[in-house]
């Protein structure tokens, strides 16, 4: 079990102005911390407010986020209820050049000067996430420091990040269901994170470079600005961790907060739970809904900030496979009220980088062109769903949202603010955005 921490109760010495409080630990596998379950298990409250974070790299940014978030919900409920505040702490990374909004600023984190190296805070998460590969990621911030002019070293570090990966030796040609970015030549694939990269407005050490070696277009040789591609090639590892993580959020979705939900549920039926998630987080809540039983109500309601999964995934039929659902469909119908997804269109992590770690294609043709159907539900809402709404924040905040069923609500409004190359992706601590949860959750005054 990883020791994450844990708590019970409210201001000083949690971390979190608001209570009760309490947090439910998982591990990488999904087993939980049985102490932190019986924190939650005690709690008096109505209503319980669960909340799992995305790509924060330890427990203390999860529990700043928390403590943001949280904090107007006192004044925005009516007064038959209690609430209770659950954070959810799993084993996730978040690479330190990515500023989130009120917390820090660009570079606050990362060392001045880095670019396309790695930074020390960095490498330790790295070494944390992908525990006994400590050679694998030093040689990797070897090549990042240095930026060969050299083929052979992409080709070298390209392997490497398949290995992290776990896709090494796998090609999409035989195995579709490998994103195409683990799988193409990492020349055209770091050449195209490049241009994802200044689409996105993130500049390296290494612009003037990186913008000559773009310009030559495919068929890249060494000696031809392959230095300049070195931005994209840490951003190759980036999305590795990236889809290493999504891949753990449903694990401890499904086999850790889905099943401990049911058995808090079963020793205290009277109690309301809402999910809320962040990123890969609203992927950790969504798919503990595969572990509710037939029947039951006591998942209230679900609110999807930013999520970094499809948006299809509640659909009963996929656009372009008639054959196939999405991973969640139908699910939505086991929420005793609506599942809320907040997206934004200034959300460069999801707008940009998601599409491209998400791709099964076979050929590396068009690897930046957006295709509807590797779209995330954090940056254009819920699609293929019949009956869904589209609504913008005012008019959700004005009129509430639907009582079931999926509904999208665009925070462009609000979720704005954010440095390269994330955009404004944990851009979430708003109160608009706790009043989206509290009329989903029919908590309101």
């Amino acid at each position: 079990m990883a020791d994450v921490g844990g708590g019970f109760g409210f201001g000083t010495g949690t971390g979190i102005g608001v209570g009760p409080y309490a947090e439910l630990t998982f591990d990488s596998e999904g087993d939980v911390d049985r102490a932190s379950q019986g924190a939650v298990a005690r709690m008096e409250a109505t209503d319980v407010l669960v909340f799992a974070h995305g790509w924060n790299s330890d427990r203390s940014t999860a529990t700043r986020l928390y403590d943001r978030f949280f904090a107007p919900f006192p004044a925005l409920v009516g007064p038959g209820v209690r609430l209770g505040y659950v954070g959810v702490v799993w084993p996730s990374m978040r690479f330190s050049d990515e500023p989130i909004p009120d917390f820090e600023t660009a570079g606050a984190l990362a060392e001045p000067g880095h670019g396309c190296a790695l930074d020390p805070t960095t490498r330790q998460a790295l070494g944390e996430f992908w525990p006994g590969r400590g050679a694998e990621l030093d040689r990797l911030a070897e090549l990042l420091a240095e930026r060969p002019e050299s083929a052979a070293a992409f080709t070298e570090f390209g392997a490497l990040v398949r290995e992290l990966a776990g896709v090494d030796g796998v090609h999409a040609v035989v195995a579709p269901a490998v994103p195409a970015i683990f799988a193409d030549d990492v020349l055209e694939v770091c050449r195209a994170l490049t241009l994802a990269l200044a689409r996105a407005g993130a500049g390296t050490d290494a612009q003037p470079e990186a913008e000559a070696a773009v310009a030559e277009g495919p068929g890249l040789t060494a000696g031809g600005g392959l230095r300049g591609l070195w931005g994209g090639a840490k951003e190759l590892l980036r999305q590795a961790a990236y889809y290493k993580m999504k891949k753990r959020a449903g694990v401890v979705g499904e086999r850790g907060l889905g099943p401990v939900l049911a058995e808090l549920a079963a020793g205290r039926p009277a109690l309301r739970f809402h999910l809320i998630g962040h990123s890969f987080g609203a992927r950790v809540v969504s798919f503990s809904l595969r572990a509710v039983p037939d029947g039951a109500r006591y998942v209230r309601s679900v609110t999807l900030l930013q999520g970094a999964f499809s948006h299809y995934a509640f659909a009963d039929r996929l656009p372009h496979d008639k054959s196939r659902g999405g991973a969640l469909r139908g699910l939505q119908r086991k929420v005793d009220g609506p599942v809320v997804a907040c997206h934004s269109p200034h959300d460069s992590a999801l707008r940009v980088f998601y599409p491209l770690a998400s791709r099964m294609a076979g050929d590396s043709a068009g690897l930046l062109g957006f295709d509807e159907r590797w779209g995330a539900i954090g940056h254009d809402g819920v699609r293929a769903v019949a009956g869904a709404p589209r609504l913008n924040l005012g008019t959700a905040l004005r009129e509430g949202v639907p009582a079931a069923g999926c509904v999208s609500v665009d925070a462009g409004s609000v979720v704005r603010r954010g440095g390269a190359p994330s955009g404004a992706h944990s851009d979430i601590c708003h109160e608009e955005l706790a009043r989206v949860v509290v009329s989903a959750g029919r908590m309101g005054r």
